[in-house]
C-alpha cells in the first residue's frame, strides 16, 4: 500500500482484515469519498435531505450521464443552474408545475410521482430537516424515508453515503458493488445481497469505504 493511502485509517484496517481488498486499495490509491469517523458528531448534509433524494429518484436505473442530462432539464424549468449539484427545485415550486413540462424533461410518469410525493412530504415535515436528519442514526433514516412513495433502502443508503458522510453503509443490493465483489473474488456469479452482508462484516466500522472500492473494481 503506498504511503498516503497507508496514512488513512480506513484502508489500513480494510487491508487488515482483508488482503485482497487490500490489494485493490494499493492499485487505486487514496479513497474520494470522504466518510466521518464512528463516533465523530454527525455532519449537516450539503442542502436538504428532500433535494438529495429527488436527484437520486432521478438516477435510479438510469446512466449517470443520461440522468444528468435529465436533472439538468428539470432545473432549467425553474431557472436552477446544472452545476449547483445540492439544488433542486422548492417542493412548493415543483407541485405548482403541469406534468408535460416535467414530462417532457425527461421524468418517467413513476419518477414524477415520487418526486411530487416527495415534495408534499418535505412541505408536511414528514422529511426530515437537514439538522434533524444529521441526529438519527442510519436506521432510523432508512426506516423513516423508505415508507415515502419510490424510495428504497439503496436510495437512502446512496443518501447516507454521499450526502451524510455515513461511514458503515454497505449497499448490498447495488449492481456495481455487486459485479465489483465477483470480479475481485474471482465468483462465478454475482453475490446476493445476504451473501455480500455476510462477507462485509469484517470490513466494519468501514463499509462505505469498502463499497467505493468495490466500485473502483469495475473501473
Amino acid at each position: 500500500m503506498n504511503s498516503s493511502a497507508s496514512a488513512d485509517p480506513r484502508l489500513a484496517h480494510l487491508a487488515r482484515v482483508d488482503k485482497r481488498l487490500g490489494r485493490l486499495i494499493a492499485k487505486v490509491g487514496p479513497c474520494a469519498l470522504a466518510v466521518l469517523p464512528p463516533g465523530r458528531a454527525p455532519a449537516l448534509m450539503q442542502g436538504s435531505p428532500y433535494a438529495a433524494l429527488a436527484r437520486s429518484v432521478i438516477y435510479q436505473q438510469l446512466s449517470g450521464k443520461i440522468a444528468a442530462i435529465i436533472l439538468g432539464r428539470v432545473k432549467a424549468i425553474y431557472g436552477l443552474g446544472a452545476a449547483e449539484e445540492s439544488v433542486f427545485p422548492a417542493p412548493a415550486d415543483l407541485l405548482a408545475t403541469a406534468d408535460e413540462p416535467l414530462r417532457a424533461a425527461g421524468l418517467s410518469r413513476a419518477k414524477l410521482a415520487a418526486i411530487r410525493g416527495l415534495a408534499e412530504a418535505a412541505l408536511s415535515g414528514v422529511i426530515p430537516t437537514r439538522e434533524v436528519i444529521a441526529t438519527m442514526d442510519d436506521e432510523a433514516i432508512v426506516a423513516q424515508l423508505t415508507a415515502l412513495r419510490g424510495i428504497g433502502r439503496w436510495t437512502v443508503e446512496m443518501l447516507l453515503m454521499f450526502h451524510l458522510a455515513r461511514p458503515d453503509v454497505l449497499p448490498a443490493t447495488d449492481y456495481g458493488v455487486r459485479a465489483g465483489f465477483k470480479l475481485l473474488y474471482k465468483k462465478k456469479e454475482l453475490p446476493t445481497p445476504r451473501e455480500l452482508l455476510a462477507y462485509g462484516e469484517r470490513w466494519r466500522p468501514w463499509r462505505s469505504t469498502a463499497a467505493w472500492y468495490l466500485w473502483r473494481a469495475l473501473d
